[in-house]
This record gives C-alpha cells, sequence and structure tokens, in this order.
C-alpha cells in the first residue's frame, strides 16, 4: 500500500493550520512527506506477529532516589557570575507583555 500526498493536501493541512506556504515550501513539504510516507510504508510490511508490544524500545527501571536533605550553593556563589542580580535574585529581562 503506497500512501501519497498530493500538494492540494498539503496546502489544505497548511490552511487548518494556520500556515502561509509558499510554492517552494509547498514543493519542499510535498517532497518531504512523501519520502516519510514512504518509510512508515516500508515498516508497515515488517512481520510483526511475534513481536510483543512495547512502550519503550528498552525497559525503564525507576530512576527515582530518596530525598536527602543537602546543604545548597551558598547564594553569593550562585549569583557570583550573574550579569545581573540585586544580593538575592537574578535580574533576567523581561520577555512576557503586561508582566
Amino acid at each position: 500500500m503506497t500512501t501519497e500526498l498530493t500538494r492540494d493536501e498539503i496546502q489544505r493541512v497548511a490552511v487548518l493550520a494556520r500556515l502561509k506556504l509558499s510554492d517552494a515550501e509547498l514543493d519542499s513539504l510535498t517532497s518531504e512527506l512523501a519520502q516519510i510516507l514512504g518509510h512508515m510504508d516500508q515498516l508497515n510490511e515488517l512481520d510483526t506477529e511475534d513481536v510483543e508490544p512495547m512502550v519503550h524500545a528498552i525497559e525503564l527501571k525507576n530512576v527515582f532516589r530518596t530525598d536527602e536533605i543537602r546543604e545548597s550553593l551558598p547564594r553569593d556563589e550562585a549569583l557570583a557570575n550573574a550579569p545581573k542580580s540585586d544580593g538575592r535574585y537574578f535580574h533576567v529581562p523581561q520577555i512576557l507583555e503586561g508582566s
């Protein structure tokens, strides 16, 4: 089964996603997505009948540890290399309007 996307389908999805794409971008995305879908078609051809379903490619073990109360980095050391601070806090540029 070969899945192909047309340029019109890519344009339709772009409109739904509120993306404005140039003709060159549409052509490029159409080609790239066709390649990706081709790879997916290859994966769909694999016989996975005897493969047990899994969530992760490798088995994960619990990586949590118990909390330990330890001395933290002293404030003056933490602020030593800060470009701006007031001795207690880091000063960072405002990035959100109205804050």
